[in-house]
């Protein structure tokens, strides 16, 4: 028979095992979260993009860049080892077009049903004045899931309508 001296002592037993259990819990799972947070980089403003051409010699065609457009007065193009500024007011000419073609060597290599499919890629072309006055164009390219409020944010900051290439270029930049 067990007195109650020897019943209160094995609750207090168990008890703080469960709060050891629970403690040990709480702490992992705050460290796993920590770890995880770290593992994530801190997004930064932007899209990414790709420098196709244009007027400008001193920036290499296709580079990969990063296209700002949170600025209220300024569009910042980052490219790896510098930085393009053009003023929203210095804008001129924008422009949206797409080029579309067939998926030929993923049909080859996975399956010839991708020969149905079509691949898209989108283009901005913007016209600026440079600090000089003269008048410069860049062309870059954006991702499919970008393109619709890069489009929409140049329209708004720069008070310019964009001029579509055709009717499919409209389609997809609405």
């Amino acid at each position: 028979m067990h007195g109650p001296g020897i019943l209160f002592l094995r609750f207090l037993c168990a008890r703080g095992h469960y709060l050891l259990q629970s403690m040990i819990r709480k702490s992992l799972l705050l460290l796993s979260g920590l770890f995880i947070s770290l593992a994530i980089p801190a997004a930064e403003p932007g899209v990414r993009a790709q420098f196709v051409g244009g007027t400008l010699p001193e920036i290499k065609a296709k580079s990969k860049a990063k296209l700002d457009l949170t600025g209220t007065e300024t569009l910042i193009f980052t490219l790896d080892h510098s930085e393009l500024r053009i003023p929203y007011s210095k804008i001129d000419t924008l422009e949206y077009g797409q080029k579309v073609s067939r998926r030929y060597a993923a049909a080859i290599l996975i399956s010839p049903v991708l020969l149905l499919s079509k691949s898209h890629q989108h283009f901005v072309t913007l016209g600026f004045e440079d600090t000089g006055g003269k008048h410069e164009a860049v062309v870059f390219r954006v991702e499919k899931g970008d393109i619709r409020s890069v489009l929409a944010s140049l329209e708004a900051r720069s008070g310019r309508r964009v001029e579509y290439q055709d009717n499919d270029a409209r389609k997809a930049g609405q």
